[in-house]
């Protein structure tokens, strides 16, 4: 037990370290691109941006919007870091330089012009841009800490204060009676050791692959749950940045096929069919493409169901501004009734949907590692 909570630090502190760097800015309160001020003109009512507003809240950020009091941004800015491609030198500033920007306007930081892109914009929506001299946009290597970033390392930090704690109560009195939360904690990894990883992996590989399990799992369940939580410092939609999903299902795929045993490879390279197929490598072919497959349909299936119940929450708001545009105050104010309730049912549905696919990704990724470990049976 002692050696599982040891190898679930060690992870989670890896995890906090490489994650960020797959992060990317998607998301952030629209600005325009740079162009000549317009004449002054009547102002008029602006109509309400479903898409703008959806994804918006979906995608990543470069800072928590947190409310508005006199059309002024309540946020919590974040640290923007980028670096021009043409040589430039690195940039860091405050995401409050860029994302307070109106329309036309630029950030200028040492030389270098920088503006985030609208989310419904053509080129690089959401991203964080530069203006060159002649007009023409680039977008520099972003290794900003975004809101997903501030999630990872959100998560990381309560698994470790979760965690650590009763890894050294047990350390320190092996044979005590356990507390409560002690309980709590060996309840929880043992639910999913029993449950997940014993029946799909040899019991002598299973404490080599229990960690990695057991931390993958806690990790997308929490990071699921906090992004349910829609006030700061949760609200991140971590799972539903496919950046996330691709290290999870690559780091999968690097325990599959790099513990992987020769039996495992046999069966790929130089599998049991008749000799013509081998010939042709038909099937070693097919074999190969299915060790790519397996972590594609993990990243996919995983960001795409949290995504999506983010997605529905955030369209049955949009429609309260939809028919209240349409049809009037009247018809809004009985359409946010009605979004209300079914909002509270959504929300209840992705705390099962949070447990769900933690629990699928988990049992998915130790069936795929059991079955690069299994030997051959003997007669």
């Amino acid at each position: 037990m002692k050696n599982v909570f040891r190898h679930i630090t060690l992870f989670l502190v890896f995890a906090a370290l490489l994650m960020p760097a797959w992060t990317f800015a998607q998301d952030s309160i629209p600005a325009a691109p740079p162009e000549e001020s317009p004449a002054p003109a009547e102002k008029k009512p602006e109509k309400f941006d479903a898409k703008s507003f959806i994804f918006g809240h979906t995608g990543d950020s470069y800072c928590f919007h947190i409310t508005e009091i006199h059309e002024h941004p309540v946020c919590v800015w974040l640290p923007v870091i980028v670096k021009c491609k043409d040589g430039g030198g690195w940039h860091v500033f405050s995401s409050k330089h860029v994302c307070e920007l109106k329309e036309g306007e630029t950030f200028n930081h040492k030389g270098a012009n920088f503006y985030i892109s609208p989310i419904n914009a053509d080129k690089y929506p959401g991203k964080l841009v530069e203006v060159k001299a002649d007009g023409s946009l680039s977008r520099p290597f972003d290794i900003s800490f975004t809101k997903n970033a501030f999630g990872i390392f959100l998560v990381c930090a309560f698994l470790l204060a979760f965690f650590l704690p009763a890894a050294k109560k047990y350390k320190k009195d092996p044979m005590g009676k356990p507390t409560k939360y002690q309980g709590l904690v060996e309840w929880l990894t043992y639910t999913v050791l029993d449950g997940i990883i014993r029946p799909n992996i040899p019991a002598k590989k299973v404490n080599k692959f229990a960690p990695y399990l057991l931390t993958v799992f806690f990790f997308i369940f929490f990071a699921n749950l906090f992004g349910l939580i829609p006030f700061f410092p949760f609200s991140a939609n971590v799972t539903g940045n496919l950046s996330i999903t691709v290290v999870l299902a690559l780091l999968t795929y690097f325990f599959v096929n790099v513990f992987g045993n020769k039996h495992y490879w046999k069966d790929i390279l130089w599998p049991d069919v008749p000799i013509f197929l081998k010939a042709f490598p038909l099937m070693p072919i097919i074999e190969l493409i299915s060790t790519i497959t397996k972590p594609f349909a993990l990243m996919v299936r995983l960001f795409a169901n949290i995504l999506a119940g983010h997605i529905v929450i955030m369209v049955l708001m949009a429609l309260i501004f939809i028919i209240g545009g349409m049809y009037g105050a009247g018809m809004g104010g009985v359409m946010s009734i009605v979004s209300i309730f079914m909002t509270i049912f959504m929300t209840a549905l992705e705390l099962l949907v949070a447990y769900i696919q933690a629990y699928v990704f988990t049992i998915l990724s130790s069936l795929f590692i059991g079955m690069a470990q299994h030997e051959p049976e003997h007669e």
